[in-house]
């Protein structure tokens, strides 16, 4: 049976892509853009929800490459496959912290707007290195700071009311810990981007 996590998100789905205005798609793009995705790579997209990414990771991936998604909401993974019906888009009803994929299958994974929902941070970084291949990029992206975030769930309540991002000095320790290196952590008004490198 689906936890209360998954109910909210679930409950959400049908107009989680309007939550995102054209500003912020705009905004969203020029991250993608900074990033260093390249033509013919695969890469992960956690906790993708509808796909907001999807098309902005496609245009640099191209069709030799190739946008695998996870997402633990049944709803909004749905969603995301009917909205990128491609061959080379991928969507998987799942757990972050418990990816169903080989090791070393991606070059890059990115979690954007995700990651303080996740059922288990430290489990979720562990098999995102798993699953990287070495010296692959894992980003965490949020429009908002994370002091920003933290009001923005703290206001919504339910359950997401003391979902977070981790403290700088936590979400290091954490990276780590899983055999990430060259940890960058920026959070601004406006923007939050982490960034560390798979080295196995």
């Amino acid at each position: 049976m689906p936890d209360e996590h998954q109910q909210f998100f679930d409950a959400l789905a049908a107009q989680w892509d309007l939550l995102f205005t054209a500003e912020d798609l705009e905004r969203l793009s020029h991250v993608v853009d900074c990033l260093g995705v390249r033509k013919g790579m695969a890469v992960l997209d956690l906790g993708c929800g509808t796909g907001v990414l999807f098309d902005m990771l496609r245009r640099h991936v191209t069709e030799s490459g190739s946008v695998t998604g996870v997402d633990f909401s049944y709803a909004m993974a749905q969603k995301a496959h009917r909205n990128f019906p491609f061959t080379n888009v991928n969507v998987v009803d799942g757990d972050a912290a418990s990816l169903p994929f080989a090791d070393s299958t991606f070059d890059m994974a990115v979690a954007f707007s995700a990651f303080p929902h996740f059922s288990d941070q430290q489990k979720a970084v562990d098999e995102t290195h798993r699953v990287l291949k070495a010296g692959a990029r894992f980003y965490i992206i949020h429009l908002t700071s994370s002091r920003e975030l933290s009001h923005i769930h703290h206001k919504a309540g339910g359950v997401v009311a003391h979902d977070q991002i981790p403290p700088e000095s936590r979400l290091r320790n954490m990276l780590d810990s899983s055999k990430f290196a060259d940890i960058v952590i920026d959070d601004v008004p406006g923007l939050y981007l982490a960034s560390a490198v798979n080295r196995k």
